[in-house]
């Protein structure tokens, strides 16, 4: 009817040698699987077209993405890497709807230039 018990109980040692070995980590970091809501479309213009003529090509992309993973991205998708990446915030616009003539907002987004070395190409279609 001890609650605490008379005896002490002998304690149990733990071998050093018993825990796995330190897995070491990569220093380059895995390319996403999900990279598609980074890019969410190519951008099709005539602008586009004749900037892909010169190796550029523009897609429209997330808004919270940066450089970095645009370019993992590209890499991931399109298996070409990018040799420099500009992007441009594309502001939002009012518009007046012609069916009932109020005032409405055109979202606006985020457009990356994608430049690639001589050679590289990206098919769009």
């Amino acid at each position: 009817m001890s609650i605490f018990g008379k005896t002490k109980k002998a304690e149990v040692k733990k071998d050093a040698t018993a825990t796995p070995p330190a897995v070491e980590k990569d220093s380059t970091p895995a390319i996403s699987s999900d990279s598609s809501h980074v890019l969410l479309n190519p951008r099709i213009t005539e602008k586009s077209t004749w900037h892909s003529a010169q190796g550029v090509y523009v897609f429209d992309v997330a808004v919270n993405s940066n450089k970095q993973q645009i370019s993992r991205a590209i890499r991931a998708i399109y298996k070409v890497t990018p040799r420099k990446i500009r992007i441009v915030t594309v502001p939002s616009k009012s518009k007046r709807s012609a069916r009932t003539g109020k005032l409405g907002v055109k979202g606006g987004g985020k457009k990356a230039y994608v430049y690639l070395k001589k050679g590289e190409t990206i098919n769009l279609s």
